[in-house]
């Protein structure tokens, strides 16, 4: 008992509660999402016309589709689980089965809240999207995050099911379809925001030389300020992702830091030779 990780700090009589909580709360948060992007659909639909709508309405299609598929993931991951807890209790209750494999529990439990928490930020960020207060970036970021969270979910409950069980079988195939669908958002996000920079297009044919020439001087300025913005949050990226897999318990410092290779000697601390002396 001692040695069984306490990552939640709740009773283990109560996981049993918690995971069919969280897989309902995920099951409202995609309801929700599906009605909210619905809303968003005639509001564009009313607000916008022309290439904007046409971009707007892929997009939301897209999400509209992503959406289903997560419904029916969640559906079939739930009659999975059901039929592991069936099998695997024996004479136990359901709630004894969840306290002795609490481990798998939190897990799931993990994994349900990230499906969810990923479906509630796509359709926010496709919500500024349309409302153009939004990044076409945002969207694609959150249709891999839902990607890799329902992976977690997949590996979640392949740990406790039977190699032949059929509802295993749906549920990966639910995964492959939620893949699908989250690479659409992310090619109808691409695409529509080439139309939208491919219709402002920019035009430079009423600009004097000396006007063109500061414009290049400023946006040379701008590259260079840019590159080393991107620079500055790819070591942030590596830096959260290490903290991550560190709390995580996948990460640790010492094989790190013997992974590192060894420093090269600096030449700028090199001696010169000693001169020849005269005879």
């Amino acid at each position: 008992q001692e040695l069984r990780p306490k990552s939640l700090d709740i009773k283990q009589e109560e996981l049993g509660d918690m995971v069919e909580k969280e897989m309902a709360s995920t099951s409202e948060a995609i309801e929700d999402a599906v009605r909210r992007i619905e809303e968003m659909m005639s509001k564009a639909r009313n607000e916008s016309s022309g290439v904007k709508l046409e971009v707007n309405e892929r997009i939301l299609n897209s999400c509209t589709d992503l959406m289903k598929a997560i419904r029916l993931l969640v559906l079939t991951s739930t009659n999975l689980q059901k039929e592991i807890v069936e099998s695997g209790r024996g004479a136990a209750t359901t709630q004894e089965f969840y306290a002795k494999n609490s481990r798998w529990t939190e897990g799931l439990i993990s994994a349900s809240k990230a499906v969810g928490w990923g479906a509630t930020q796509l359709v926010e960020s496709a919500d500024r999207v349309v409302l153009h207060m939004g990044k076409y970036e945002e969207l694609i970021v959150c249709s891999h995050e839902i990607a890799a969270s329902t992976a977690q979910l997949v590996a979640a409950s392949k740990v406790k099911a039977e190699k032949n069980s059929k509802n295993l079988g749906r549920l990966q195939e639910c995964s492959r379809n939620v893949n699908e669908m989250a690479a659409n958002v992310v090619a109808s996000t691409k695409s529509g925001q080439e139309q939208i920079e491919e219709k402002d297009t920019m035009d430079f044919s009423g600009m004097s030389l000396i006007k063109l020439k500061k414009e290049e001087m400023e946006t040379q300025v701008k590259v260079l300020e840019l590159e080393k913005r991107l620079e500055g949050e790819r070591v942030r990226l590596g830096e959260l992702r290490k903290q991550h897999y560190a709390l995580a318990g996948a990460y640790d410092p010492v094989e790190d830091e013997e992974a590192k290779p060894a420093p090269a000697p600096r030449r700028g601390i090199l001696k010169k030779p000693p001169l020849a002396q005269k005879p």
